[in-house]
Formats: C-alpha cells, structure tokens, sequence
C-alpha cells in the first residue's frame, strides 16, 4: 500500500529526516514514536504530500508525486496536528469537506450518508449544528478524524489525533481506528507521544530518533526498556499487561545517547 524509501527532508535552519525508509500493508496500524524533535510530524506530512522530501514515496507502487491531487485524496486521508480552529464552518460542513474530491456541484445522498456516519462513529451528531469555532480542542480533533472518515480513503495518515482527547475517547477512538484496519483492511499511521496507547493497539512500531529509524516491529519488540532508556533518556518499568505491555516511568537519565 504505502512505501517510502530514503526519505531525506532538511527546513532551512537544520535537517530533520536522514534516511527514513518504512512499508504500511492493508490493515496495518502503524504507530510512529519518539521524543519532540526527533521528526515524526515531519515524516508523516512528506507520506501524505505535504512536504517534498529526497527520496520516494509510493502509494499502490506509484510515485506519490506522479498521483493527482484529486485522485490522491480518494486514496489517503491526512489529519494534521495543529486544526485551525476558526474555520466559518458548522460542524456538519466541517466533515462535509472530506467529501470534496467526490463532489462536483452539489452534495449527492451518498455524500450526506457518508458525513452523517462518520459523525455518528465519533459520537459527534448533536454537534453537527454548532459552530466549528465554539467547540473544544478535543471536539474540534475529533472532527477533523470524523472528516477523515467521511472522505473513505484506504489510507489515513494522522499526525497525533488523540492529543487533545480526554483518556476515554483516547481508548475509544483508538479502538475505531483498529477496526476501521482489521475490517475494511485500512491503513492507518499514526504520530502517538503515548507508549501505553501504541503497545496496546498499534500492530506495528516504528521509534524514529535524531531523524532516523531506531527501531521498526512489533511493539512488544520495539518498546523495550533499553530503547526507551536510549531514545527518551528515560528509563522506565515495563509489565507485561492482557492488552500489552504498560509502561511507567521511573526517573531521566542523563541524556539521550
């Protein structure tokens, strides 16, 4: 499904990707850690074309530089981190805009069917009335996700959607995203600060330090107390838990290595 390959991206002050190659397959939830800085919203903006990085980025075997932006819309759905949050928009039209690259002048049916279960998946539909601007932080983020849904890619590429959720939609919408993966085999990578929330419902992970790939597997592989210790400066008590492990922290260590 998604493939990037030596991925290399600098801003003008500094480099911020060195390398960064990964694979997403259908029904994969992929979550992307590491510490502030160390590139992950970076990395997640070049899968999704909004930064032109060196190296490839292939969706379904095609260059993502070579799909139209139309066509490319229909595939992969993007969430940015930071939501503006005075959009002149209700809350239905909003997630309504997940539909536009399959609208021409009006709205059909299926694209109000669309919006209308996305809002309903995320416990929004008593808000699709309000104001986008007069809601919470986490209302707000939940929108955004609710108009990725609607847009009914194959693909989503969040950038840390459950960080300004309260701990229950946190768990809840977590669980909608694996489901979305295990039953309509969805792509889904994701940008996550919370190691609990990954080993628990990602099927992958991928620890990214300094602009690179410290470690990319199956979190029970990748999250261990070592590569904690290395890539956070932290180190910090793991127990194995039913869901996956947890993990507490104890005290910072000097610095990361």
């Amino acid at each position: 499904m998604l493939k990037a390959r030596d991925l290399h991206f600098s801003y003008p002050d500094r480099p911020v990707l060195s390398g960064v190659s990964l694979t997403l397959a259908p029904g994969e939830v992929l979550a992307v850690l590491g510490p502030n800085g160390a590139g992950k919203s970076t990395l997640l903006r070049c899968l999704a074309g909004a930064l032109t990085p060196k190296g490839r980025v292939e969706l379904d075997g095609q260059a993502l530089s070579d799909i139209p932006p139309t066509q490319r819309a229909r595939l992969m759905a993007f969430v940015p981190q930071h939501i503006p949050a005075r959009l002149p928009l209700t809350v239905f039209e909003a997630v309504l805009m997940g539909r536009r690259p399959y609208l021409s002048w009006r709205p059909r049916p299926e694209d109000l069917d669309a919006v209308w279960e996305a809002l309903n998946l995320l416990g929004l539909t008593e808000l699709a009335g309000r104001e986008f601007g007069e809601i919470s932080g986490g209302q707000r983020q939940k929108v955004a996700l609710a108009r990725a849904l609607a847009q009914q890619s194959r693909l989503l590429v969040m950038d840390e959607p459950t960080s300004s959720l309260d701990l229950r939609h946190q768990m809840e919408v977590m669980a909608l995203l694996c489901a979305l993966a295990e039953e309509q085999d969805t792509g889904v990578v994701l940008a996550v600060h919370d190691l609990n929330l990954a080993a628990r419902f990602a099927s992958r992970a991928l620890l990214m330090h300094r602009g690179r790939v410290f470690a990319d597997g199956a979190p029970e592989d990748v999250l261990t107390e070592d590569s904690i210790r290395t890539v956070y400066g932290v180190d910090v008590l793991r127990m194995e838990a039913g869901a996956g492990a947890m993990f507490f922290p104890m005290a910072a260590t000097s610095g990361t290595t």
